[in-house]
């Protein structure tokens, strides 16, 4: 099987009636990978694969909506798997809170510092990371096999792109917080216009928009995102999976 991506949340900041916070597994090359696991994904994750058959965790940052299902997964994995040391590749302060929150290390999860010169080998995937414009470090994501090439935006400003993870991205994952109306507000956030812009320069082919906040005009955001773009974009739709 090649390179898919199943979208488990994409709200962003709370989850929507019925929704749930950022989250994807990413599968190919031989292994299963959990990016991001905000509220609501470790159940909606449960739909499209076994807890067993879980390789490892990326987590792009400490905000919660991206992370606070940690905790509830070294539950799992500790009490009812009876397995340990899954690796978790975030950043410092993402592990700090979720120590914190555990009282200590926990038991059944591997931490790796991951930060944006690491370059990971997940089974027949390739990540690497770059940081992103926003208040905490927030590394976006790019993932290869020996064929195709999956990017996620994580969360950012304008001050960021694409490009710098490399040519060549297949399928990007973009935040689109909100619409171009509310750019003067300077949040540390794009609009559906800025990551069409963003994706359209960076030479992206396929572009996703996600983590709108609950509430979101949808078409709107589609539509602002396609004329940016140059193309047809879509929406992230819980439970949809898409061939890199």
């Amino acid at each position: 099987m090649g390179l898919t991506v199943t979208v488990l949340g994409c709200s962003g900041s709370y989850p929507a009636a019925g929704s749930a916070c950022t989250g994807y597994l990413v599968r190919g090359g031989g292994v299963n990978v959990l990016l991001d696991c905000g509220p609501g994904t470790l159940a909606n994750l449960q739909r499209h694969l076994p807890l067993e058959q879980l390789d490892a965790i990326v987590v792009t940052h400490c905000h919660a909506d991206h992370w606070v299902e940690l905790p509830i997964i070294n539950t799992v994995y500790q009490w009812f798997l009876h397995r340990g040391e899954l690796p978790v590749h975030t950043t410092e302060e993402t592990w700090a809170m979720n120590a914190a929150v555990c009282g200590g290390q926990p038991e059944a999860l591997q931490w790796q510092r991951t930060s944006a010169d690491t370059v990971l080998e997940i089974g027949g995937l390739r990540w690497t990371f770059s940081r992103t414009d926003h208040p905490v470090e927030t590394l976006a994501v790019r993932v290869d096999d020996d064929t195709s090439s999956f990017a996620f935006s994580a969360d950012t400003g304008p001050d960021w792109s694409f490009d710098r993870l490399g040519p060549g991205i297949d399928l990007a994952f973009c935040e689109a917080s909100f619409l171009s109306v509310r750019e003067p507000e300077q949040m540390p956030h794009l609009s559906a216009r800025q990551a069409g812009a963003m994706a359209a320069a960076a030479g992206v082919d396929r572009l996703v928009l996600t983590h709108p906040m609950p509430g979101a005009d949808l078409d709107a955001h589609v539509a602002e995102g396609t004329v940016a773009f140059g193309r047809p974009v879509e929406v992230a739709t819980i439970h949809r999976t898409h061939d890199v």
